[in-house]
């Protein structure tokens, strides 16, 4: 797998992570959303934060988040990936 390096330019854009009205982690809408940035000209994409919802996120749904985008960018673009956690569940 490539890592980011100096080599690195243009736009990362920060995504957030869709949900449902009923807070289940939206799929559907994160293709959408990941179609549109590559569209609009993203140089790559950063998910799962550690300022927005990632930290609300259980390790299945952040893995699961993550295998969906990393499906839908499919090698297009970098994708960066936060991996720290807070706390364990209570």
């Amino acid at each position: 797998m490539p890592r980011l390096d100096a080599t690195a330019s243009g736009v990362y854009v920060i995504a957030p992570t869709p949900f449902t009205e009923a807070g289940a982690l939206d799929l559907a809408s994160t293709d959408r959303m990941v179609d549109a940035y590559l569209a609009a000209g993203a140089s790559g994409l950063t998910i799962l934060g550690i300022m927005g919802e990632a930290p609300k996120l259980d390790a299945a749904e952040a893995l699961a988040f993550t295998g969906q985008v990393l499906k839908r960018v499919a090698g297009r673009v970098p994708v960066v990936v936060g991996v720290s956690s807070p706390a364990s569940p209570a």
